[in-house]
């Protein structure tokens, strides 16, 4: 579904890219789920194998999301959350 800000114009460019990854909050874990081919391979490269999964997200603590948040942007995927 297309964002009626998006489609017109009249928003901010960075809030129209869709993003790579959707991060939710889900209390004592958050969710990190890739929507594109892009999101996949970045987990397969740097997030460890033995990582949780809950459906296609990864499963992160706390302590880390903001780390693993920080590198997927510095490489340039957009986390939308």
């Amino acid at each position: 579904m297309k964002d009626a800000y998006c489609t017109s114009g009249s928003s901010p460019g960075s809030m129209c890219t869709e993003p790579d990854f959707l991060l939710s909050d889900e209390g004592s874990i958050f969710l990190l789920q890739p929507l594109t081919p892009a999101a996949v391979s970045w987990i397969e490269e740097n997030i460890s194998d033995d990582h949780m999964t809950f459906g296609s997200a990864v499963v992160v603590e706390h302590r880390f999301i903001a780390d693993i948040v920080r590198g997927a942007i510095a490489d340039g995927l957009a986390v939308r959350g």
